[in-house]
């Protein structure tokens, strides 16, 4: 199906754009007016799918509230238009919109639609909710320039934990954190890290840390453990998820390497039962991301399990003022 999609700002907007959501929203989905006219539409990017002979076919509105992410919204195929792919198409022209300016992805999703956006990278990240009285879920793509790069179709739902069965291979910085971070995003209680130190460009991020923060205040099973070996960098420099491990002592814990006994010579990443980011050496962003590789995690967290048991804690961190 071939479509083309056009842009607008929201005063320069043809009024197919507004036809278009009268009638799915308002009329088809009877959502009240006052709900779905709001300020956002002026500070919006505004997006029009229309078919070869021109006739508009679908709408969806993007903006930020904060610099790195991106929200999407207001996606809307009229019912003659449905089952054609114009949908996927307008989704991917706004993940490939988005990747050279947000390093997230946001969406609210009506619950019978989020099997079409976890097709297209997102994964749920809130509880259901009620909005205008229908059953909503949060969504996001915490990757939006690796998930633009895929060819479309290539992977039924890119990086989702647990389903995703292709590995993605890394050999940079950018693309190495985007997997890491979509890793940690999923994680629904386990996190064990392991690496030679905690590098501040590489885990004193913002988004990293509320991630974290995210897993461990979950439920009372939350686990995230920490194993490097040397806590140096962490004593003379704060680090965001020292303090945070101080402040959820029960949640997150840190140990350093014993030297006396066998270590691995890879760092890695594991979430939960199925997901690793595994890199080749501790100098080098190079390596591999697998969502769903849960032999390889079984190999792995026992390594982990016997390092972590040979290990000792850090009494320097532990004495550090908060």
């Amino acid at each position: 199906m071939t479509v083309r999609i056009r842009k607008y700002s929201w005063q320069l907007a043809p009024g197919h754009i507004r036809d278009i959501r009268q009638k799915v929203f308002v009329e088809e989905q009877r959502v009240p007016p006052e709900l779905e006219w709001d300020d956002t539409d002026e500070i919006a990017d505004h997006f029009l799918a229309v078919m070869p002979d021109n006739t508009p076919a679908g709408v969806a509105r993007l903006f930020s509230t904060l610099s790195e992410t991106g929200h999407i919204g207001r996606m809307a195929i009229l019912p003659e238009f449905r089952g054609r792919g114009i949908g996927e198409a307008l989704l991917q022209h706004l993940i490939a919109e988005s990747a050279g300016q947000y390093q997230e992805l946001k969406l609210s999703a009506q619950q019978h639609a989020v099997p079409f956006y976890q097709r297209a990278g997102f994964h749920v990240c809130s509880e259901a909710y009620d909005d205008a009285g229908i059953p909503h879920l949060d969504m996001r793509c915490l990757a939006p320039a690796l998930i633009a790069q895929q060819p479309g179709g290539n992977r039924p739902r890119p990086m989702l934990l647990g389903t995703d069965t292709q590995p993605w291979l890394f050999d940079s910085e950018n693309s190495m954190l985007e997997l890491m971070d979509s890793m940690v995003g999923q994680a629904g209680q386990r996190l064990w890290l392991y690496d030679r130190v905690l590098d501040h460009d590489r885990y004193d991020r913002y988004r990293f840390r509320e991630l974290i923060s995210s897993l461990a205040r979950r439920h009372r099973l939350s686990e995230v453990r920490l194993l490097i070996h040397d806590d140096q960098p962490l004593i003379k420099r704060r680090h965001q998820l020292v303090e945070l491990m101080r402040r959820l002592p029960s949640r997150i814990e840190l140990r350093l390497v014993n030297g006396d006994y066998p270590h691995e010579d890879q760092p890695f990443l594991i979430a939960d039962r199925e997901g690793v980011v595994y890199r080749h050496d501790f100098t080098t962003p190079s390596g591999f991301a697998g969502f769903s590789d849960s032999g390889r995690v079984k190999l792995l967290a026992e390594n982990f399990q016997r390092m972590w048991d040979a290990g000792r804690q850090s009494l320097e961190l532990r004495e550090l003022p908060l």
